[in-house]
């Protein structure tokens, strides 16, 4: 499956992307995700409950740009990548899009 989604949040593109690499904050705002540890500067832990599983896994950040991108990929459990980009639209406003693929590996996670 590929999901792309766009948002345009307004602040400056820097505090968008500083906010973005806090990755132990996801589970605050992203519904499902339990837990995000970070690893080291390349790798994080994921959990998460998805169609009423836990599910765990681990991605590695392969390409990071400071104000422009981040891409990851998973190195175990569920495959799954993706890329956020950033680019700023005014001083005060950031245009945000993610795009992701992954398998959901079973019925019910297909649904």
């Amino acid at each position: 499956m590929h999901v792309e989604k766009s948002i345009e949040v307004e602040a400056p593109v820097n505090k968008v992307y500083n906010q973005w690499t806090q990755f132990e904050d996801f589970p605050k705002f992203m519904q499902g995700i339990e837990q995000v540890q970070q690893l080291d500067d390349r790798r994080l832990r994921w959990t998460a409950e998805i169609a009423g599983k836990r599910k765990e896994w681990d991605a590695e950040i392969f390409e990071q740009v400071p104000d422009q991108k981040i891409a990851w990929r998973s190195t175990s459990g569920a495959p799954n990548a993706g890329i956020v980009s950033f680019r700023p639209i005014a001083d005060n406003r950031t245009h945000v899009t993610v795009r992701m693929g992954y398998d959901p590996g079973g019925g019910g996670e297909n649904v």
